[in-house]
């Protein structure tokens, strides 16, 4: 029986892809590069802030341009990102029903904790997880959702990874954890369910019927 549930962030809960293309842009401009549309952008989120500087803002020191976009980033998480719909109600009556509850997330663990404090969700999630956590691994390394098993108290079969993309699925199969996917994508659905979830899902609430209590 599930008695945890591990979340993405960015493109599962949440809806960052205009701060995400604002905060690109940003470091872009600053080596003279035009800015890009949001749908250019999100084909490169979801893999980490070093791999989205790198393909995105190509010539510039990776460092130097992801503490660019840090600063900036900053400024517009909190006023353009959205939850994805659903979640507002889905996540606190899974918490209320008694599942244990986590995020896993390539984003930087401080804006992840922040967003999730924004929105009203602390109370429902036990854990906050980031590349910073486990030694810098971001996902497809096994080693966050591991880190998020061990801090909820379950073991894998016990869990499931909730993600939107392809690499959320290569991360649970990593892990050993069930991967299902909703809709949000920053690849798009079809590359995603391509990479073999055990499930997708038509929508974020259908969880409501897939997990009935911890």
């Amino acid at each position: 029986m599930i008695r945890a549930a591990l979340f993405d962030f960015d493109g599962t809960l949440a809806d960052s892809f205009a701060a995400i293309t604002a905060s690109t842009n940003h470091a872009r401009a600053g080596y003279g590069l035009p800015p890009l549309p949001e749908a250019a952008v999100r084909k490169y989120v979801g893999h980490g802030l070093a791999h989205l500087m790198r393909a995105l803002v190509p010539g510039a020191p990776v460092e130097e341009a992801v503490a660019r976009y840090r600063v900036h980033h900053k400024t517009v998480m909190l006023t353009e990102t959205r939850l994805m719909p659903g979640v507002a109600e889905t996540v606190p009556e899974l918490a209320r029903r008694g599942l244990r509850l986590g995020v896993c997330s390539n984003k930087r663990v401080e804006f992840t904790r922040q967003l999730v404090e924004a929105f009203g969700l602390g109370p429902s999630f036990a854990c906050v997880l980031g590349p910073e956590d486990v030694g810098n691994r971001p996902k497809p390394d096994p080693a966050m959702l591991l880190e998020g098993l061990r801090r909820l108290g379950v073991s894998p079969a016990d869990a499931v990874y909730v993600g939107d993309m392809d690499v959320d699925v290569q991360t649970g199969k990593a892990a050993g954890v069930p991967v299902w996917l909703v809709p949000g994508g920053a690849t798009g659905e079809e590359s995603a369910a391509a990479a073999g979830p055990d499930k997708v899902l038509s929508g974020f609430t259908e969880l409501l019927d897939l997990l009935p209590g911890g």
